[in-house]
C-alpha cells in the first residue's frame, strides 16, 4: 500500500472533541481488478435452455476502488479510525472503529460488512473467491445462489476483544430497518426484527483454530416482521507446514416452517511457495423439504509485488435446493493494489 498523503489532523479534531492530544493521518489506498468471466450452467443466462440465448454480453469486467482511512489517539490512549471505500464511482463500507486497549474494540459499519456471528460465516481456506463466488440460477448475479450461510446483519455494530492470547469473543447487533435511515432520521415502517449474535474463536495450539457462533436474525418472510430465525456454526482450520485444512457445519432454523437449512463446507489450501497457492472446496445444503444443493471449488493465486493473477472455477447443481438448477462460473483476473 502506497500512501498518497498524509495530512495533520489536529486543527480538525480540535473542532471535534475538546483535546489538545488527538493527531491522526488521513491515508489512501486502491486496486483495480480486470477480469475475464463466464457463466456455463444450464440455468445461467445465454444457455440453450433459457430464453434469452446468445445475449449473455461481454465478459470483461473492471472494478477499480479507492479506500480513504484516519486514525487519531485520544488522551486516554484510545484509537479512533475511520475508513470508507469508493467503488466503482459509489461510497461502500463506511465504518468507524473505537480501539479501547485492553477493554476492546468497537466498530460500526454504515454500509455493508459482516455484524457478529456473520464475521465467522466462511472459514474455510481459498486462494481465491469462496465455492459459491459467482452462483446462481440464471447466470444474473441477482437471483438466487447457495443456502444456509449464517448472517448476523450487515448495518450496525460489532465489540471484539482477545480475552488472551488464546481466545476471541465477538458480539454483534443490526438495528431492523429498511434502507437505513440517514443522520437525524429512520428507516421508516416495514422494517423487520433485528439481528444480534455473537462467536468465540479459540486457538488451543500451533496451527489449530476452531470456532463457534450463535445468533438470531429477521426473517426475509412477507408478513412475518418482528420474528426472527435461529443460525449457529461450527469451524476448525489446522494448518500445517505449507497445507491448510477447514471443515465448517452451520444451520438456519426458519421460523413457522419446516424448511431448515443444514450446510457442510470442507476446504485444503495448499501454498506451493511465498507467491502461489491453490484450494479446493466442497458445499453441501441439506434442506429438509427439498433436494439437497452441491457445489465445488477451485481456486489459485499468484502474486508478484504489487499484482495478484487469480482464477477460480465453481459449480453447483440443485442451486437454491431446487432440482435440475445447475450453475457453473469461471473467472480469471488479475488485481493490481497501489
Amino acid at each position: 500500500m502506497k500512501n498518497w498523503k498524509k495530512a495533520g489532523l489536529t486543527a480538525l479534531a480540535g473542532s471535534l472533541v475538546t483535546t489538545s492530544a488527538f493527531a491522526g493521518a488521513v491515508t489512501v489506498s486502491g486496486t483495480a481488478n480486470l477480469t475475464y468471466t463466464a457463466n456455463s450452467g444450464s440455468e445461467d443466462t445465454g444457455q440453450a435452455s433459457n430464453t434469452a440465448t446468445g445475449v449473455d454480453g461481454s465478459r470483461w469486467g473492471l472494478n477499480k476502488s479507492l479506500s480513504f482511512s484516519g486514525s487519531g489517539e485520544l488522551d486516554n490512549g484510545w484509537t479512533v479510525s475511520v475508513s470508507q471505500t469508493l467503488k466503482d464511482g459509489s461510497s461502500t463500507g463506511l465504518g468507524m472503529t473505537i480501539d479501547m486497549g485492553d477493554a476492546g474494540s468497537l466498530n460500526y459499519e454504515a454500509d455493508t460488512g459482516a455484524r457478529g456471528i456473520g464475521k465467522i460465516k466462511d472459514m474455510m481456506p481459498t486462494a481465491d473467491e469462496d465455492v459459491g463466488n459467482g452462483i446462481d440460477v440464471d447466470g444474473s448475479g441477482t437471483a438466487g445462489g447457495l443456502q444456509g450461510t449464517v448472517s448476523g446483519g450487515t448495518k450496525g455494530f460489532t465489540y471484539t476483544n482477545s480475552i488472551s492470547d488464546m481466545i476471541e469473543i465477538g458480539l454483534g447487533y443490526a438495528p431492523k430497518g429498511q434502507a437505513g435511515g440517514a443522520n437525524g432520521g429512520t428507516s421508516g415502517i416495514g422494517a423487520a426484527a433485528s439481528a444480534v449474535g455473537g462467536y468465540v474463536k479459540l486457538d488451543p495450539m500451533d496451527g489449530l483454530e476452531i470456532g463457534f457462533g450463535a445468533g438470531e436474525k429477521g426473517t426475509g418472510t412477507a408478513g412475518d416482521n418482528g420474528k426472527t430465525d435461529d443460525h449457529s456454526t461450527v469451524y476448525a482450520t489446522y494448518v500445517y507446514g505449507p497445507v491448510t485444512v477447514g471443515y465448517q457445519q452451520s444451520s438456519v432454523d426458519t421460523v413457522g416452517t419446516t424448511a431448515d437449512d443444514e450446510q457442510t463446507r470442507w476446504a485444503i489450501l495448499y501454498a506451493v511457495n511465498d507467491e502461489m497457492s491453490i484450494s479446493y472446496q466442497s458445499h453441501e445444503n441439506d434442506d429438509t423439504t427439498a433436494t439437497d444443493e452441491d457445489a465445488e471449488g477451485w481456486g489459485a493465486s499468484y502474486t508478484s509485488g504489487g499484482m495478484t493473477f487469480k482464477v477460480h472455477r465453481n459449480t453447483a447443481n440443485n442451486v437454491g435446493n431446487a432440482t435440475s438448477k445447475e450453475s457453473e462460473h469461471t473467472e480469471i483476473g488479475v488485481t493490481f493494489a497501489f
